[in-house]
């Protein structure tokens, strides 16, 4: 496996794609190129076509896929606010790729996905999938289901395109086509090993409680208190501790699975709280909640996603000491970056220093999707990580 990046800051299409390209060339020669993962600022929305079509005709990979946002990650940059273009390219000899294209399709009463690949019904060999979404056209809980319907078990990872700010102004690429709406993706199977590091940017605090009383995404008991007086404690207790902004950034974690008896960060699905009513003692998450489930609240600002990040990062390198990755994909929340942690290239430098000297590239999301616990989700304010590695049993 051999895994390559290149990046241009060129303001015009033709001299941008000629950088990228001759990079590559340099790189690969004439060796084939298997997969190009190609992200893009939004100056470049209008002149996508042609900048697609350039670096695909010059490199003939078996498969480019990729999407336009309005910031993107190439080796150890995050490059926000002004036009680039990032081509991340590997050769993965013997890796089965598998290009995805979805729509949706609303039938009256719901909204189904069209267009997944006949390669990818019933497989027992758990691809893994990569994938990018328009924000207005992807239903993209359907999107899980079919996976877990056909790939029972399979991950996934990838970001919502983002820079467009309605339907049919964002950019999604596969091969030499542009789309304005859906899903494109590759899944991938055989000799390679893709590690994933979900950080949703949170630390725990205070307690853990059981729901005891909730409807749809309203909690109204915690352990049979009322949740709004679980709330206020654990704010009064956090004012006390880091301050008022600290608690303002106050979220919910939800346990994945709740029979489990220790708790850790990545057990738990972080969600916004929405709002409370003190006549019901009922609080609002931006998640359906069920009794019996296990929550802990969460304070998210940039000290506790600086130290998520690190620590997860961290504990995949003790986890998987002989197991170097060749190459990164980062896809991190467009609300993180230089205006939340107050200094650029954050995470794309953390995932360097925790993983060594690889090539990386990615993209500011505007919702980022991730396995937790085993079971895909669709996350913000997020970083997704994902880990190419050889593969040591196959």
């Amino acid at each position: 496996m051999e895994c390559f990046v290149a990046t241009s800051k060129e303001t015009n299409a033709e001299l941008a794609s000629q950088a990228v390209v001759q990079s590559l060339k340099s790189k690969f020669g004439n060796e084939q190129i298997d997969l190009v993962f190609l992200f893009f600022s939004n100056n470049f929305a209008d002149e996508a076509r042609f900048l697609v079509t350039r670096i695909h005709e010059e490199l003939s990979p078996r498969l480019l896929v990729g999407c336009m946002a309005e910031g993107v990650i190439g080796e150890d940059q995050e490059i926000e606010g002004s036009p680039a273009v990032i081509a991340w390219a590997a050769q993965l000899p013997g890796v089965a790729l598998v290009p995805i294209r979805l729509m949706s399709n609303e039938d009256g009463e719901r909204l189904s996905v069209l267009g997944w690949p006949k390669e990818l019904e019933y497989r027992s060999d758990n691809p893994f999938f990569i994938l990018f979404a328009d924000p207005f056209s992807t239903p993209i809980e359907e999107v899980f289901s079919t996976i877990e319907h056909y790939c029972p078990g399979s991950q996934a990872i990838g970001g919502i395109a983002s820079g467009g700010m309605d339907l049919g102004e964002n950019r999604l690429v596969l091969n030499q086509d542009i789309y304005e709406s859906g899903m494109v993706g590759v899944a991938l199977w055989g000799p390679v090993s893709i590690r994933t590091v979900v950080s949703q940017g949170c630390q725990p605090i205070g307690e853990r409680y059981v729901v005891t009383r909730a409807e749809r995404n309203i909690i109204y008991e915690l352990g049979g208190s009322r949740t709004l007086e679980c709330l206020q404690q654990t704010i009064q207790s956090l004012v006390e501790q880091r301050g008022q902004q600290a608690a303002m950034a106050l979220q919910v974690g939800i346990a994945v699975d709740e029979h489990r008896i220790h708790f850790e960060r990545g057990d738990f699905l972080i969600r916004g709280l929405m709002g409370a009513d003190r006549r019901s003692g009922g609080v609002a998450v931006s998640d359906v909640v069920q009794e019996g489930q296990t929550i802990q609240f969460h304070v998210r600002d940039m000290n506790a996603a600086s130290e998520d990040l690190n620590l997860l990062l961290a504990q995949d390198r003790v986890a998987h000491p002989h197991e170097q990755p060749k190459g990164a994909l980062l896809f991190s929340c467009n609300g993180r970056g230089r205006q939340f942690f107050m200094q650029p290239h954050h995470d794309v430098s953390t995932v360097r220093e925790r993983t060594g000297d690889i090539p990386i590239a990615g993209f500011f999301a505007g919702g980022e999707i991730g396995p937790v616990a085993g079971k895909n989700y669709l996350h913000g304010y997020t970083a997704s990580v994902a880990l190419f590695c050889e593969a040591t049993n196959f």
